[in-house]
C-alpha cells in the first residue's frame, strides 16, 4: 500500500511524528483484509455475532524518518496464525530505505472477548503467511 506523507503527518521539522506511523500500519492492516475480501464494516455486521481485529501487542524499530511529501510503501504479511490471532509483519519504505520495522500480534474479539478466528478468515490468511514468509 502506497502512502503520501503530508504536512498534517510531520513536526515542526518535517519529519513524520512517530504516533503517524501508528495509523500508517493500521491502514496496511485494513488493506492486506481487504485485499482478501474481509472488510471491517462486515466483521461488525456478522449474521453470527459482530466481531473485530484488536491489536493485542506491537514491537516498532523506528530505522529512519520520514518527511514530508515522501511517498512511502507499507508492506504487511503474516507471521504466525493462531487459534483467535495472527501476528503480523510490518515493514514502511521509502524506495529502498526501510523506515519502520513492525510485529503487530491482533486478535479477534467479539462479545468484549477474543474468539476463535473465523474459519473463513483463517483460510484466506494461510495463502498470505506461505507466500509472504520472508518479510
Amino acid at each position: 500500500m502506497s502512502v503520501r506523507v503530508y504536512y498534517e503527518d510531520t513536526d515542526f521539522s518535517g519529519v513524520v511524528y512517530h504516533a503517524n506511523y501508528l495509523r500508517y500500519l493500521e491502514r496496511g492492516r485494513t488493506e492486506m483484509l481487504r485485499d482478501l475480501g474481509v472488510t471491517q464494516s462486515a466483521l461488525h455486521g456478522a449474521a453470527d455475532g459482530p466481531g473485530a481485529f484488536a491489536v493485542r501487542a506491537m514491537t516498532i524499530d523506528f530505522k529512519a524518518p520520514a518527511r514530508m511529501d515522501d511517498m512511502l510503501a507499507v508492506e504487511t504479511g503474516v507471521e504466525a496464525l493462531g487459534g483467535a490471532s495472527v501476528t503480523l509483519r510490518q515493514t514502511i519504505t521509502r524506495s529502498d530505505t526501510v523506515l519502520v520495522q513492525a510485529v503487530v500480534r491482533i486478535a479477534f474479539v467479539g462479545a468484549g472477548r477474543a474468539q476463535r478466528l473465523p474459519a473463513d478468515i483463517a483460510r484466506r490468511l494461510n495463502p498470505v503467511r506461505r507466500e509472504q514468509s520472508g518479510l
